[in-house]
C-alpha cells in the first residue's frame, strides 16, 4: 500500500518567515519541508511537499492525490475560508485529510473562524505553529496504518 502523503500549502505560505512573523513565526517554508521530510522518514512516509498561490493548482494536486496518495496534509491558508472548489476536490478523496493552520484561527478575525476545508478533514490542527505539520503527519500515519490493518 502507498505511504505517499501530499503536504499541500496554500497562498502566501511561500512568504513564511518573512510575512507577519509575530503571527506565523520565523521559520521558513523550507524549514517546514525539512521537518516534514525528517518526520515522514521516521514514520515510513513518502512526502510530496507542495505550495501554490493558485487555487486551480491546489485542486489539480488534490485530484492527483486522490489517485496516488495514502493521505493529505493541507494548509489551505486563505482558501480555507473561501474555497468551495477545494472542499469539493477534497470530498472526492477517500484518504485521510488533515487540515493544518499555523496560527490559532479562532483567536483571530471572525471571518477566519469558518473553514470549508474542515467539512472534508479527518482532523484539524491549529495554533501549534509549524509543529502542526509534524503532528498532522503523525496522525495521518496512524490513520493509514489503521485502514491497512
Amino acid at each position: 500500500m502507498s505511504r505517499l502523503v501530499y503536504v499541500i500549502n496554500g497562498p502566501n505560505l511561500n512568504l513564511l518567515g518573512k510575512r507577519e512573523p509575530h503571527i506565523y513565526g520565523s521559520e521558513t517554508l523550507a524549514d517546514v519541508e525539512a521537518d516534514c521530510r525528517r518526520v515522514g522518514a521516521d514514520l515510513g512516509l513518502d512526502i510530496l511537499f507542495l505550495q501554490s498561490n493558485r487555487e486551480y493548482e491546489i485542486i489539480d494536486w488534490i485530484h492527483e492525490a486522490r489517485e496516488t496518495a495514502a493521505g493529505i496534509v493541507i494548509n489551505p491558508a486563505a482558501f480555507t475560508h473561501t474555497s468551495v472548489a477545494i472542499l469539493d476536490a477534497l470530498l472526492a478523496c477517500a484518504c485521510p485529510i488533515l487540515e493544518v493552520h499555523i496560527s490559532n484561527v479562532h483567536k483571530r478575525e471572525s471571518f477566519r473562524h469558518h473553514s470549508y476545508v474542515s467539512l472534508a478533514a479527518s482532523g484539524v490542527i491549529a495554533g501549534f505553529g509549524t509543529q502542526g505539520y509534524t503532528l498532522a503527519l503523525q496522525r495521518v500515519a496512524r490513520l493509514i496504518s489503521e485502514t491497512s490493518a
